[in-house]
């Protein structure tokens, strides 16, 4: 399953791509981030969900239909297994039954992985995911985000008081000073909200919210030139909940909104941002319970596969040929 430098994926030519060991891409498991350049890590993670719960299912599927994706990106020529140690890592550990405790597990999971000087792309689980997973990374500065989402995730607290959901992890993360607050970009916001003033903190913090009929008015490249240009050079994280796109493109997710993204537009998008420095990047919101097409999990692997190939192609890794 290896050669004498980099982890390759099984060859579907050679063993069928319904035999084997589900991992990601088909790629062998490792037990150590301190081998890898690039971690695939499962998140099996639903705890911060407010509605329908399934996403805890999302890894898991994820793998699966990731037997789909082949070694190189038709467009850009690269094939990351070449170029870079790439492998999976297993699921963090969680806890179904205790929300903090399972934010404290998911945090030390990826403090380590973080120590062993791997970038990880996760597959969750739910959003609130996101923010054990910054807890664990970001070791100084803060650093910046450019979310691709239908929800601003910056809502304050739930049912009472309850300060954990994954409608409020980006809230959580810039009181926490993981995040710059200056460089996060969201991409593809929509739908209706609670109330006129739920936009308002992410504004005053200076957030830019680009909502999809932005997208839709500029286009792609010129949305995705002013994101990068507020990102700049300083390290970013990429996070990429599912239901950006249209329910039409991914019914298997928890909070659908209609008139979202296309895929065809989220693939652009992910592949203008391999001038970025990318330090992790995640896909979430996969609920397969409520599409038993996978097509969903499929979608999830293939945006996984277009954030390896834009960190395999980016700064982080330039001159490896």
């Amino acid at each position: 399953m290896t050669d004498a430098k980099y982890p390759q994926p099984l060859d579907a030519a050679l063993t069928p791509r319904f035999a084997g060991l589900s991992t990601f891409m088909r790629l062998p498991v490792f037990s150590s981030a301190a081998e890898l350049d690039v971690a695939l890590v499962g998140v099996p993670f639903d705890g911060g969900t407010t509605n329908r719960p399934g996403a805890r299912h999302g890894p898991r599927e994820i793998r699966n239909q990731s037997s789909l994706i082949r070694r190189t990106h038709h467009e850009s020529g690269i094939s990351p297994y070449d170029r870079i140690r790439v492998g999976d890592l297993g699921d963090a550990p969680v806890n179904p039954i205790d929300l903090l405790d399972s934010l404290s597990r998911i945090e030390g999971f990826f403090r380590e992985i973080a120590a062993q000087g791997a970038i990880p792309i996760s597959a969750g689980g739910d959003h609130l995911m996101t923010l054990p997973i910054l807890r664990g990374l970001v070791k100084t500065a803060p650093v910046g985000l450019i979310q691709f989402d239908a929800h601003s995730d910056t809502n304050d607290t739930y049912f009472g008081n309850n300060p954990y959901t994954h409608g409020s992890p980006f809230r959580r993360a810039i009181e926490e000073g993981l995040l710059d607050s200056r460089r996060i970009v969201q991409i593809g916001i929509r739908g209706s909200i609670y109330h006129p003033t739920d936009f308002d903190y992410a504004r005053s913090q200076g957030i830019r919210i680009i909502f999809v009929e932005e997208v839709e008015a500029r286009g792609v490249d010129a949305v995705m030139a002013e994101a990068c240009a507020i990102l700049g050079e300083g390290p970013i994280y990429v996070t990429f909940d599912i239901d950006c796109l249209d329910p039409s493109f991914a019914v298997g997710t928890g909070t659908p909104e209609i008139g979202g993204l296309t895929t065809r537009e989220a693939q652009r998008m992910l592949r203008l941002l391999h001038p970025l420095h990318i330090t992790g990047a995640d896909v979430v919101e996969v609920s397969p319970p409520f599409d038993p097409s996978g097509l969903t999990a499929l979608t999830g692997a293939t945006m996984m596969f277009e954030l390896l190939c834009a960190i395999a192609g980016g700064p982080a890794f330039s001159g490896r040929a």
